[in-house]
């Protein structure tokens, strides 16, 4: 079979390249959009009145920028099928392939159609990566590092934005069309290099186990789990366990779709959905994409506003590192009732400040909105305070609703419907990325100020949810987390039990001994 990565830091910095295709894609396209080669190349308004080429229109820059995430739609869906077909690391595979099948055509765009083509097939291929990486990934690692190696598909993505936030902009100083075909052209380099990397990487124990290949599943689980030893207690346990699940569910019937909507299934799903759905409302999006017209009312503009924006940038990567070294202990209720209730604070901060000192949108509306739509110039103070917000809002979901609304689904769901349920629930996340897309620009030039309060308001309403529904999955198997959904604990008296697995994978204890009131298994 050739050289095989075991060491599971290797195989997550590998895999989670599929995550930073999404980063890349993200700044791209934000710092490309503002060019203007790019204006010129694809102008349907003529000049503005500066003299300068228009570009699209806001409606076709919208499906433009849409086109992405609605591609990505169809991709997580997709994943499912392919994946269960295909096994895990083929289906990045089939992934990595696609994305620069969509590159090579965004790159060479020569019309706004053959733009919204490309940029939608490499949507598809984020929807793949971004539902199944975190899968592989999860049925891979020990259970006392799941959390850190599924939260790194977050921090690739921080670092795929700042990466190609700096190359796209280095590119806008060249002349002509290379300004930005460069970047799309450059972006296919990680997918090829993610291709052929995966053949030195195993696949995932328990799509080999589903499969009735045990013996490549107990040599994957002492290659990643024991350095290839066997006969550790901790392989022997876990196989025994994974022997188990997929004995109990060979009784049931092949899994679909259908079933992650049945009344024993519906609670998890819902969940997982919501994991997705909450995090895009988060209104991580408005920060992150509308943050330099925040910065040119406080009267940044040029380079001091590109620092100041690159800032953020920077931030979501220095804090989504306090995740991946402590969210195996912190576990996933606490980061994000911490996380949604920040964000809430800073987002409520913003709306009172903008109400206070802002003015209403000129016509043109968001078109204009750094030069016009709220004038600060008197008030400098406010404004550098939405900036300190803005930085301080970034900062809270960096640790927490960032990698966790990745790390939190794979966990949810039995072996049998794993693959399609992530699919399902990073659908969620892509559909109301699409929508987001289209709502915001107007929002801005319709509520103003008030953009800040429904999101405050989401976040608010997160937190509620989480208390009362999300349970606590850190420290558990992913067979002992399904023997928690079919007990009668309830959320918010589920714990993290970090220190017992760490235990149980040195060989000191026996796995399966979790705080939740242990139940027979029952049909899933």
């Amino acid at each position: 079979m050739g050289y095989v990565n075991g060491n599971i830091y290797v195989i997550t910095t590998i895999a989670v390249i599929g995550g930073a295709l999404f980063g890349f894609d993200i700044a791209s396209m934000s710092a490309i959009l503002g060019t203007q080669q790019y204006k010129c190349f694809f102008n349907q308004g003529g000049l503005d009145d500066k003299g300068q080429c228009a570009g699209p229109s806001s409606s076709t820059q919208g499906g433009i920028s849409a086109s992405m995430p609605g591609g990505s739609f169809v991709g997580a869906l997709a994943s499912g099928i392919i994946t269960d077909m295909f096994g895990r690391r083929r289906a990045i595979q089939i992934g990595s392939v696609i994305w620069c099948i969509g590159s090579i055509i965004t790159c060479s765009s020569f019309s706004i159609g053959q733009l919204v083509v490309g940029r939608f097939i490499n949507g598809v291929s984020v929807g793949i990566c971004s539902a199944q990486v975190p899968v592989y990934v999860a049925e891979l690692a020990q259970p006392s590092k799941r959390g850190t190696v599924v939260g790194a598909q977050q921090w690739a993505i921080t670092w795929g934005i700042l990466i190609m936030f700096y190359i796209s902009y280095g590119s806008s100083f060249v002349d002509g069309n290379t300004a930005w075909r460069l970047p799309w052209g450059l972006q296919m380099i990680p997918a090829v290099l993610l291709f052929f990397a995966l053949f030195f990487l195993p696949e995932s124990p328990r799509w080999l186990a589903k499969k009735d290949r045990w013996e490549e599943c107990h040599e994957t689980l002492a290659l990643v789990h024991a350095k290839g030893n066997h006969n550790d207690p901790f392989v022997q346990t876990e196989l025994r366990e994974i022997r188990e699940m997929c004995e109990f569910e060979r009784h049931n019937q092949d899994a679909s779709y259908l079933d992650l909507f049945k009344p024993n299934m519906i609670n998890r799903t819902h969940i997982g959905m919501f994991t997705q759905i909450w995090s895009q409302l988060t209104g991580m999006n408005v920060m992150m994409l509308y943050v330099s017209y925040i910065f040119g009312m406080a009267g940044l503009s040029g380079n001091a506003n590109l620092v100041a924006s690159s800032i953020q940038y920077v931030i979501n990567v220095f804090m989504t590192i306090f995740a991946l070294v402590f969210i195996d202990r912190w576990g996933r209720r606490v980061p994000l009732l911490i996380g949604s209730t920040l964000m809430m604070t800073f987002m409520f901060a913003n709306a009172g400040i903008l109400k206070s000192y802002g003015k209403p949108a000129p016509p043109g509306g968001v078109d204009n909105v750094a030069e016009e739509s709220w004038d600060m110039s008197e008030a400098q103070a406010a404004a550098k305070g939405v900036i300190a917000c803005t930085y301080l809002f970034v900062a809270s979901y960096a640790p927490t609703w960032g990698p966790v609304s990745w790390i939190y689904p794979p966990e949810l769901f039995p072996l049998r419907l794993r693959g399609k349920a992530v699919a399902v629930t990073t659908a969620s996340n892509w559909i109301f990325n699409f929508a987001l897309s289209y709502f915001v620009p107007p929002a801005f030039e319709n509520i103003k100020w008030k953009v800040y309060i429904l999101f405050g308001v989401f976040c608010a309403t997160m937190t509620i949810h989480v208390f009362f529904f999300f349970p606590e999955t850190a420290g558990k198997t992913l067979e002992d987390v399904e023997s928690m959904f079919q007990s009668d604990v309830k959320p918010w008296n589920t714990k993290v039990q970090y220190q017992h697995i760490r235990k149980a994978e040195q060989g000191a204890v026996v796995l399966g001994k979790v705080d939740e009131p242990a139940t027979e298994k029952t049909a899933s």
